[in-house]
């Protein structure tokens, strides 16, 4: 079980992702900014994704611990590095998953209005760190009398998911634009366990040398499209992936948001994003357990004219007192909303842009702002502050570079690259450049590439 654990933990340790796609908002008028900001500017008439390559996204990230932390190369063995790891980490720390792979994107204009459609993959997944049940598991009870271990720090979810989705965009005037999003989720698999409450506490016993507590236990653990309907798991992945296309777990979800101009060079925005749930009720399977349950071990007497199996009255005695089982009940699953909020001052050269309506809009070849990023989670918002710098170096060819602070780095710096090629649109984006040479050293990595054809 301590080897199960400890690979367990690093695995997703190692691919442990953030949903923060901070060098991508609202820049360089990218289709793909109208996912992070549904009322974001554009200014071209229709453009279409090449289909599994306009939107490849992977961010990784961990909190308390790297992969060199386990895998540097000296003389301490593994084991041990790993339970120096696992013995720092805090109930506050996470591992979290989100990638994200556009199957098609594309939209057009219709005077002042600007619609987009598309579909995409995503998996989604975030769990803290449940330091007391993983020292229970590790170490065991017996060194720890008296210490109760809270069954409460055990929350995780894992989703796997396809999303379609139809937005529109209006300009309101020269200063306000608005749009939304509206979204249908097709769930191919969920697992989340929350809400959990319970003790287990181990003291000195009086008919016994310890007794073992378990106070106030309701636990339960959720998942949706893993068992089938023969009670056993399903291991096919066209299956999974089937069920991404309009499977029977669906949902729907609203993004929000808006870009304005105080004046030429001074502009907010701001958008709400995967506002939404998911009905999870095929292929659902809840175990659940509720109750208190003392146990002061087996005393025995011997009888050989009355033979007591001990153990099958212990067994009818733990279930009585502490019921545990399964039920196939449909739940809600919420989705992980998302917050971003930027203010952006342009300077500088100032320029000419051909817009839609065969007009001529102002542009300045920099600007300097700062973003706010809020993911809200089960122990409260996980927050991100970034501060930018975007340069136009032609009309065609523009850089945004990027700091930000959060959880994972106060160093985090960043830099994205976008070039259109006649109708071709590329671009690419990078994060943490500055741990680039010792990339299992740093606790956040990510990049974004995508290619598009946009028609002005």
């Amino acid at each position: 079980m301590k080897k199960i654990i400890t690979l367990l933990f690093v695995f997703f340790g190692i691919i442990s992702y953030s949903q923060n796609k901070q060098v991508l908002y609202d820049f360089a008028e990218l289709p793909q900014t109208l996912l992070l900001n549904p009322g974001a500017e554009t200014n071209y008439k229709f453009h279409v994704g090449v289909p599994m390559l306009s939107g490849l996204s992977l961010e990784i990230g961990s909190t308390g611990f790297t992969v060199s932390d386990i895998f540097t190369i000296d003389n301490i063995p593994v084991q041990d590095k790993v339970t120096r790891v696992l013995s720092g980490l805090t109930t506050k720390d996470h591992i979290k998953i989100n990638t994200q792979i556009e199957v098609i994107n594309a939209g057009f204009r219709v005077d002042k209005n600007y619609f987009s459609f598309g579909f995409y993959e995503e998996v989604d997944a975030f769990s803290y760190f449940p330091k007391d049940p993983v020292k229970l598991i590790t170490d065991g009870n017996s060194a720890f009398l008296n210490r109760s271990f809270n069954f409460s720090q055990i929350v995780y979810k894992v989703d796997v998911l396809g999303v379609l989705h139809f937005g529109a965009s209006r300009e309101i005037n020269e200063k306000l634009t608005i749009g939304g999003r509206f979204k249908i989720y097709s769930s191919a698999a969920n697992l989340e366990s929350s809400r959990n409450t319970g003790t287990f506490t181990t003291t000195e016993g009086t008919n016994n040398i310890y007794n073992h507590n378990l106070d106030n236990v309701d636990l339960n653990f959720r998942t949706s499209g893993i068992v089938g309907d023969d009670n056993e798991y399903i291991d096919t992945p066209e299956t999974y992936l089937g069920n991404t296309f309009f499977g029977s777990n669906l949902g729907v979800g609203l993004d929000i948001g808006f870009t304005y101009h105080s004046s030429k060079q001074l502009e907010f925005t701001g958008s709400i994003v995967d506002f939404g749930f998911v009905n999870h009720k095929n292929n659902v399977k809840t175990a659940t357990a509720k109750g208190s349950y003392v146990f002061e071990g087996v005393e025995t007497t011997f009888d050989e004219n009355d033979f007591t199996n001990y153990w099958d009255e212990f067994e009818e005695n733990f279930k009585r007192q502490l019921p545990s089982g399964d039920n196939s009940d449909s739940y809600i699953s919420w989705r992980p909303t998302k917050v971003n909020a930027s203010l952006k001052y342009s300077y500088g050269e100032r320029r000419s842009l051909e817009c839609y309506r065969n007009t001529h809009k102002d542009f300045y070849a920099n600007a300097l702002g700062v973003q706010l990023f809020s993911v809200f989670r089960p122990l409260g918002p996980q927050l991100a502050l970034t501060g930018f710098y975007e340069r136009a170096f032609s009309k065609k060819f523009h850089a945004k570079f990027t700091y930000t602070l959060d959880e994972y780095s106060f160093y985090n710096i960043g830099a994205g690259l976008s070039a259109q090629l006649g109708a071709i649109n590329l671009y690419g984006m990078v994060d943490n450049i500055a741990q680039f040479a010792d990339i299992a050293a740093s606790n956040n990595v990510s990049f974004q590439v995508g290619v598009n054809v946009i028609f002005n």
